[in-house]
């Protein structure tokens, strides 16, 4: 094998020779094409930014305009409303003589022909005795700023109050005088919310503040009722790719006047000519990106022909040198044949390895048996001494004539070989090869399984069992009758530990997610050494009920079907065994 890869060297070397290399007249030039388009992309990126970013200023200069307009429009329209309504006579009636059951009616038609958004006639005490909207009738506006100051100035005046549920509320109010006494306050609000729907689908961002810098209208009901700079620090903390994203748009785009969001915008101001009121709009670069990006794109396609095209007139060269190509590559493909088979006698010994370490760990087993030896003959020399002694008994007996008596020394004597019956399976167990007719197993049914094999242990005493299974079935990859004997085996400890206890109590749990998970809980004693639990010969039985080989078994049953055993104590008191397994799904997925 070691001959054959040197012989192979010389030809790997003459294609790596014989690789063609671009002329160096070549090589400059197209670094020269890279150089230029770089430059002329940079260029281009710089002017486009500064002049399409120019525009889209204009452009948003312009709406604010526009919406400075709209605004001032809605408020003279509105303004007028309570200086009419204040003159009407029937309104003045109506609050002299406290008649109000046509007001409301009134109030509504002149709501329909002026267009204002709501209409309230209040009495002397600020009580609502006519509105547009019935729901208000009754209701008391005595402490509101509109009231109060319609109270003290004999003119129209207009105040902005906060609303409750958030916002603000615009009106403008009047007192109604009878014989130059006030008899009632007539309101009119104004609409400005709808002018925030109407922005929010055309610009970014737009808010209005007040003479003092309090944000009363914006696009972002977040804003409201607090100044710019407050706004613009409420954002969330960005993520890294906010953070990237918010670094390159500083790098392609000029300096910007704040971030929204986490996006680069630019601020425009205008001068709303009501009460020293100014509007603010936010425009991001994304318009101007679009169109930069669009005439980059074309500079970018040009030179990327330009460099095909030169390319391809390199390419003709390399077909007169594809014939050596392709001679080598006969050579290539021989070698990988050659490869190919030697990768092949690879795999085959490394599945003989495979087997020869399974069969070393089987024979590590069975050393571990015959270390095992001496502790096994002392456990079978008790049964063996005490058979002796009953069988002399029992002889004794018999020549008596005593042969009931006699009968009791012979059961015992059975008794005795099933004990020793039972030490000989658990060794036999012990020393049995994993890994053997494993098939898809429902853990679920195992447990019903192992359930009904214990039903006569679980008849001959009072245990409460509480058993928590999934609805479906938990398929795994197992030997059935294996694994119904590692959990017949973890209901019999959990029995066993709970012989002492007044009240015993067992509980299953079987989940699945990734891994098939078994619990199984008692309320006993708990364990002791939880080092040395699953040793062989280990019990914390008393003499003459088990010889420890149990867990071992166990342990060493769920090693080989690829998962683990784990006992801990509860918190409450008792112990919890634990059998996790890899579900069906993913041990096919690892195999794959």
């Amino acid at each position: 094998m070691n001959r054959d890869k040197d012989s192979m060297l010389p030809v790997v070397a003459g294609a790596d020779a014989a690789s063609p290399r671009l002329p160096i007249w070549l090589r400059l030039a197209v670094a020269a094409v890279i150089v230029v388009a770089i430059a002329v992309i940079w260029a281009t990126n710089l002017w486009l930014t500064q002049r399409f970013t120019e525009t889209t200023k204009n452009r948003a200069e312009l709406r604010l305009a526009l919406y400075s307009g709209n605004l001032m429009a809605e408020m003279q329209r509105t303004s007028v409303v309570p200086l009419l309504l204040a003159r009407d006579p029937a309104l003045i009636g109506s609050l002299t003589s406290d008649d109000y059951s046509q007001t409301s009616a009134r109030l509504i038609s002149a709501q329909a022909e002026i267009g204002a958004a709501s209409i309230l006639l209040l009495d002397a005490t600020g009580r609502t005795v006519a509105a547009t909207d019935r729901n208000l009738l009754g209701t008391t506006h005595a402490q509101t700023a509109y009231f109060v100051e319609a109270q003290r100035s004999r003119d129209t005046v207009f105040t902005v109050s906060e609303r409750p549920s958030g916002g603000y509320s615009f009106a403008y109010s009047r007192a109604v005088l009878s014989e130059n006494r006030l008899v009632g306050v007539v309101v009119v609000a104004v609409e400005l919310a709808k002018f925030e729907r109407q922005w929010a689908g055309i610009s970014d961002a737009v808010a209005v503040t007040d003479s003092e810098g309090r944000i009363i209208l914006a696009t972002e009901p977040r804003w409201r009722g607090l100044t710019m700079d407050e706004a613009l620090a409420v954002r969330s903390a960005p993520s890294a790719i906010a953070r990237a994203f918010q670094v390159t748009t500083d790098w392609a785009s000029p300096t910007p006047d704040a971030y929204l969001e986490g996006e680069a915008v630019m601020r425009n101001e205008a001068r709303v000519p009501f009460r020293g009121w100014r509007i603010i709009g936010f425009t991001t670069y994304q318009s101007v990106r679009e169109r930069v990006n669009a005439v980059l794109a074309l500079e970018i396609m040009g030179f990327a022909i330009l460099m095909a095209l030169g390319f391809y007139l390199v390419s003709r060269r390399a077909r007169s040198e594809s014939a050596l190509f392709r001679r080598e590559s006969a050579e290539l493909r021989a070698l990988n044949a050659r490869l190919q088979r030697e990768i092949a006698e690879r795999e085959k010994a490394q599945q003989d390895l495979a087997v020869a370490e399974q069969t070393l760990e089987q024979s590590s087993k069975l050393a571990v048996l015959g270390e095992m030896s001496a502790a096994v003959s002392h456990e079978l020399n008790q049964p063996l001494a005490a058979m002796k002694t009953y069988l002399a008994g029992a002889k004794l007996l018999m020549q008596r004539r005593r042969s009931e008596e006699a009968l009791s020394s012979f059961q015992r004597i059975d008794d005795l070989i099933d004990r020793m019956g039972a030490i000989t399976r658990q060794l036999k167990s012990y020393a049995r090869k994993g890994g053997e007719a494993f098939e898809p197993v429902d853990v679920k049914a195992c447990v019903s399984t192992a359930l009904a094999m214990m039903e006569p242990q679980l008849r001959a005493r009072t245990v409460q069992i509480t058993r928590t299974l999934p609805r479906g079935p938990v398929m795994v990859m197992a030997d059935r009758i294996r694994l119904e004997q590692v959990i017949i085996n973890l209901l019999r400890n959990a029995l066993d530990a709970t012989k002492a206890t007044a009240d015993p109590q067992l509980e299953i749990l079987l989940t699945a997610g990734e891994t098939a998970m078994l619990s199984v809980r008692d309320n006993g004693h708990g364990i002791a050494d939880l080092e040395s639990l699953f040793e062989p010969f280990y019990t914390t039985k008393s003499p003459g009920d088990g010889v420890g080989l149990g867990l071992a078994i166990s342990s060493g049953i769920v090693n080989d079907l690829g998962g683990r055993l784990t006992a801990r104590n509860a918190p409450g008191g008792g112990a919890i065994f634990e059998v996790q397994l890899p579900v069906l799904g993913n041990r096919v997925r690892a195999a794959e």
